[in-house]
């Protein structure tokens, strides 16, 4: 692939406006164009066990490795000898519990059991990009969208559309993508989402590049083609390694270098060609025509008797440590980031992040698009809130003005609530568990900052909930009779549209905290307490001073008063009496608030705890959400 520093050499370019024709720096951030080997010494992985008595099990023991640059290496071993936890440790995924020490190019990373630590794993991360075992892509995008997504976000506007645009199709052509522009995620085979997900992260020329099981669920020949692909990005300067659980024989020849873990040890590391030798060296012969990585698995597992301490002890006297090739990494990894030969000849090209404004424009747009073609989100219900929206206004007819009916009416606020509440609070419980891994890996890969992702869900979001508050009020409004005057009906989608949003933050809280099977029932249980304690089912006169303590808890409490309020105060007339009725009990709107122990002024009182509910609720959501995406997979 013409990779996109490559392609700078010759680029004109317009940065906000002004053409760069003469002699200037152009700042743009991309990794180093050069090569970065990886090396790590002494890996300790350690984790804790036992419900009551708490022990400690060592996962990785004091591995070492170096990963050289323009190669393809697989990480190999059984189930269980620890290859996701060296994988995590090295790209930096999971470093709890890890001690030792990484180093990519000058980048060197000491790592520990403190927190402090991660602090140093920054500069070295930014070299190198994770693809995980599962395709994380979102489906309701295209492949040009997801690609165009990725180059804004990742080059920013630095570069023009032009030129992203040749980026993208050099990437796309180059791992046989072409043609799939305008095919959406969902629509792809396995084969074509796994090549997708390496091409979102080749858009800014990583030099380093980790994958987890990047053949899982692919056929042989999707999985040849696949590591075949893999070597040649490998064989353009790049560090490429990935774990693979039990390759073909055909598949296992591809790779440069074979790091074969087995309770936590490397038995063997060294090119796919001579394992049989090493294993014959040992005292292991590899029958004929036998596989060579089903026979070194076979080993591992302990068919032919406990080799791993003897393995073990070879491999560490063939390997170099660290100390001994780090003179070599050093000066082999250039990493000044810096490309030479714009239109002057000596101009430097660096290449620079965008700002999280530009990242939340283009997160904002994306939002847009997904809320857009997400129909059960958006097209479906709104039809269905409209249609609801009739059926209670024609079940509930002429409630708001005949005296005799005022206690319907007041069922009907509290349904309102409830609806509106119950609609908005269990798709939220169930929307960041399902966009959660696309999330975790697009921040891992420093696509964009937690906040400003999070920000732009919000901005796109909130409207929406008002919208919906407001096509479910129009009809039911109407029909129900209520007084036709603009400022309470303003009033009245105000505490709808602040219910709704609190439930949908509400919803995002539970979703982040548990799995969404208990958050369905915690998000219908919690619905149910909050409809108990509003004070229609139980007078909050007829509650004990307890359960009238609690009650302050439920948010709907302060979203019926001011429901009751926005209609029935305010100088409200008396209402209709029909002529067929002898008595209408609840006929004087003062007599409705003090029956309910409402107080006549409070509604803005109640709104305003609804605001600042939202607020909290909204705060506590978003660190729910990064607790979990900080969280290993």
């Amino acid at each position: 692939m013409a990779s996109a520093l490559a392609m700078l050499q010759g680029l004109r370019q317009k940065v906000k406006g002004n053409e760069y024709q003469d002699c200037r720096t152009l700042q743009v951030d991309m990794p180093a164009p050069s090569s970065v080997d990886v090396a790590f010494d002494n890996l300790t992985f350690k984790v804790s066990v036992g419900f009551r008595t708490k022990t400690s099990k060592t996962i990785l023991k004091g591995v070492s490795g170096l990963f050289k640059s323009g190669q393809l290496t697989a990480i190999m071993g059984p189930s269980g000898a620890g290859k996701s936890s060296l994988m995590n440790a090295l790209t930096g995924f999971s470093t709890a519990g890890v001690t030792g020490t990484i180093r990519a190019g000058d980048s060197v990373c000491e790592l520990s059991d403190t927190r402090n630590a991660l602090s140093s794993l920054k500069a070295y991360m930014k070299k190198s990009c994770y693809i995980l075992q599962d395709d994380r892509l979102n489906p309701l995008f295209t492949v040009g969208e997801l690609m165009k997504f990725a180059a804004d976000l990742k080059l920013g506007e630095t570069l023009t559309e032009k030129y992203k645009t040749t980026v993208i199709r050099e990437v796309l052509d180059t791992l046989g993508l072409g043609g799939t522009e305008g095919t959406r995620c969902g629509n792809l085979s396995g084969g074509q989402r796994k090549r997708l997900s390496i091409a979102v992260e080749l858009i800014d020329n990583p030099p380093v590049i980790f994958l987890d099981e990047p053949t899982t669920g692919l056929d042989s020949l999707t999985s040849s083609q696949c590591i075949d692909m893999l070597k040649n990005l490998a064989r353009n300067g790049r560090t490429v390694v990935c774990t693979i659980h039990q390759p073909s024989a055909s598949i296992y020849a591809l790779f440069d270098q074979v790091y074969i873990l087995a309770e936590g040890l490397c038995i063997y590391n060294g090119s796919s060609d001579n394992t049989v030798p090493y294993l014959a060296s040992v005292g292991l012969q590899c029958p004929v025509y036998h596989n060579p990585a089903d026979y070194i698995l076979e080993v591992a597992n302990g068919e032919y008797g406990n080799f791993t301490e003897t393995l073990a002890k070879a491999s560490a006297s063939q390997d170099n440590t660290l100390k001994t090739i780090a003179p070599a990494i050093n000066a082999n990894s250039k990493t000044d980031n810096k490309v030479e030969g714009f239109p002057c000849g000596k101009t430097t090209i660096v290449i620079s992040p965008p700002d999280e404004f530009y990242k939340f424009r283009v997160l904002f747009k994306r939002c847009l698009i997904q809320q857009y073609r997400d129909w059960t989100v958006t097209h479906l219900k709104v039809i269905l809130h409209v249609f609801i929206g009739v059926t209670l206004g024609l079940l509930f007819q002429d409630a708001g003005h005949d005296g005799s009916k005022t206690v319907n009416n007041l069922g009907y606020l509290i349904i309102c609530s409830a609806y509106l509440c119950y609609t908005s609070l269990m798709p939220a419980v169930l929307r960041f568990p399902q966009e959660l891994p696309v999330i975790k890996k697009e921040n891992f890969n420093n696509w964009y900052n937690l906040k400003t992702y999070y920000l732009a869900v919000l901005v796109t979001g909130i409207p929406m909930q008002i919208w919906y508050s407001f096509v479910y009020s129009v009809p039911s409004y109407v029909l129900t009779g209520q007084p036709l005057e603009l400022s309470r009906f303003a009033m009245f989608v105000l505490v709808l549209a602040a219910v709704t949003v609190l439930a949908d933050a509400i919803g995002n809280v539970i979703g982040t905290l548990v799995n969404p099977i208990n958050g369905t029932f915690i998000g219908a249980i919690t619905t149910c307490a909050m409809i108990v304690f509003a004070g229609f089912l139980v007078l909050l006169s007829h509650m004990n001073q307890v359960m009238r303590t609690v009650s302050y808890v439920s948010f709907m409490r302060y979203s019926f008063e001011a429901l009751v309020l926005s209609l029935y105060a305010f100088g409200r007339k008396p209402l209709e009496c029909p002529d067929d009725k002898e008595y209408c009990h609840l006929l004087y709107p003062t007599s409705i608030i003090k029956e309910f122990s409402f107080k006549y002024d409070n509604y803005w009182h109640d709104v305003i705890i609804l605001l600042i509910e939202v607020v909290i609720v909204r705060i506590i959501a978003y660190f729910t959400l990064s607790r979990n995406v900080k969280k290993s997979s």
